[in-house]
């Protein structure tokens, strides 16, 4: 109840002490609002000097500091702590994964190493969590094997493991993580039948939530098993799992929108939409996941119409209105009306005022992570990226490839051919550099933050294919094994 506790701490004239402190520097970052930082920032740039050296009270204010999203600041009152414990780097690591600065971590973890501080359970719980944002097996091995044999047979480590292994594409791994506990709960089935999910093992997932004990099963089970049909195209498991469920939530319809959604059954979806809205107010996820299906289904007018009802009901959702201008112009696009795209999504993120999402994708190459934006040049290796590229382009289109000109959202500039600028995508140029590295690789590991195009996914595959490798590819929604055999995990279900 933040709200509330900030509201008596402005009614009530307080001597300010160190509990004081921690409490108003908690409620303020567990709120994250406007209020919240106003009062926040003006507390602590106020706090006397002799708190300054109270390590619970600076912990406390780098931990509102990162959940504002204010990383400089945070890691200013880090490094002027004189007395930092392992609670302190505890708050300094979480904080970077909070703000998705998961690389860092690891940087903190030689840090204690030199300073002679011992991790204890929550900083290995933190790690584990910092490996699944970054999502790179080899990454990950690094730091399981650092881990103290005692934390690692702790239940719920065990369990972020499952997740860590599911997240980095080695079900493998998961499965053994798995096996290994005894008194499973709710949070290890879950974690398992998620894991199936993600890398396309719906089936897997289904048969593990039906031996899982009826007592254990709850909203997110529920929703781990619907989205593991959902994106292997399970429709009529999905209809009968969701059938089964006797109070359906919010998220639990949701998956099942989606579900419906990826399978073009559109009129389903609106059905259960607009029985959810017969006693609830309308939820902007499910409108999203609508959207998504019709612009795979290149479905012109139902993606205006929804995108149309967004608007009017989530005036103020101005990032999700974006992606949705950009779902939007993929379809004009895919009609080869380049310019309608290009207009059409430029007007919306002037009238929204907001940007759309930067894409990123990052590769470890030896022990480092290396990230890429579109038509990123900043690499020391750039130019043999880009002949890399070049190669395989040639390759590829020997055996048939043709880039698909419905991926490109915007217009194509002077100097520019739809070859260009698809083959700037920021996955294509992580997978070069992977084949630039000497001895060439039989495994390549890429994770990027929005889905993938796609061309980039055909285009993946045929590289499996020709170069006779495996590639994984860890997108916004799913994980894709790309297998020489030229398939994907997905089976095209993204």
């Amino acid at each position: 109840m933040f709200e509330k506790a900030l509201d008596l701490f402005e009614q009530i004239h307080l001597n300010l002490n160190n509990v004081i402190y921690v409490v108003v520097f908690n409620a303020c970052a567990g709120l994250g609002n406007d209020r919240a930082i106003k009062i926040g920032r003006k507390l602590l740039d106020e706090m006397p000097e002799n708190y300054r050296n109270d390590v619970v009270v600076l912990t406390s204010a780098m931990h509102m500091l990162m959940k504002f999203g204010d990383i400089q600041n945070a890691e200013r009152i880090f490094r002027s702590n004189t007395k930092k414990d392992i609670i302190s780097y505890n708050a300094l690591i979480n904080g970077y994964n909070l703000n998705g600065e998961s690389s860092k971590c690891f940087k903190i973890l030689e840090e204690l190493s030199r300073e002679g501080i011992v991790p204890n359970e929550i900083t290995w719980n933190i790690l584990i969590g910092a490996c699944s944002q970054i999502g790179m097996i080899h990454r990950c091995e690094y730091v399981i094997d650092r881990i103290p044999l005692d934390i690692q047979n702790n239940r719920q480590i065990q369990n972020s493991l499952i997740d860590m292994w599911g997240k980095c594409g080695s079900v493998e791994k998961a499965q053994i993580a798995f096996k290994s506990i005894d008194d499973r709960d709710t949070v290890t089935y879950s974690a398992m039948i998620n894991a199936f999910g993600l890398n396309g093992m719906g089936s897997d997932a289904i048969q593990l939530y039906k031996q899982m004990p009826n007592h254990l099963r709850d909203e997110v089970s529920h929703i781990c098993v619907l989205n593991a049909c959902s994106h292997s195209g399970l429709l009529h498991e999905a209809r009968n799992i969701f059938d089964e469920i006797i109070f359906k939530t919010e998220k639990i319809i949701t998956v099942m929108i989606d579900c419906l959604s990826r399978l073009f059954l559109f009129d389903e979806a609106q059905k259960l939409i607009d029985n959810y809205e017969k006693t609830n107010k309308p939820q902007l996820i499910m409108y999203m996941s609508l959207l998504s299906g019709a612009r795979n289904n290149r479905n012109r007018h139902l993606s205006e119409k929804v995108y149309d009802r967004m608007k009017d009901l989530f005036p103020n959702e101005k990032q999700h209105l974006v992606s949705g201008a950009v779902l939007v112009s993929n379809v004009y696009s895919s009609f080869g009306e380049h310019q309608l795209a290009t207009n059409f999504r430029s007007s919306q993120i002037k009238e929204l005022r907001t940007n759309v999402t930067k894409g990123l994708s990052w590769t470890q190459i030896n022990d480092e992570i290396v990230q890429f934006t579109a038509h990123d040049n900043s690499h020391p290796q750039a130019s043999e990226i880009d002949s890399e590229i070049g190669r395989m382009t040639s390759e590829l289109i020997q055996h048939g490839y043709k880039f698909d000109s419905s991926w490109i959202t915007r217009e194509i500039k002077d100097g520019e051919t739809i070859q260009s600028v698809l083959c700037g995508h920021s996955e294509k140029k992580a997978i070069a550099l992977n084949f630039i590295q000497r001895p060439v690789p039989k495994f390549i590991q890429i994770a990027k933050n929005l889905r993938v195009c796609g061309d980039c996914h055909e285009f993946t595959k045929l590289v499996a294919k020709i170069r006779q490798c495996d590639i994984i590819v860890r997108d916004a929604n799913r994980i894709h094994h790309f297998y020489p055999n030229g398939q994907c995990s997905c089976q095209d279900h993204f």
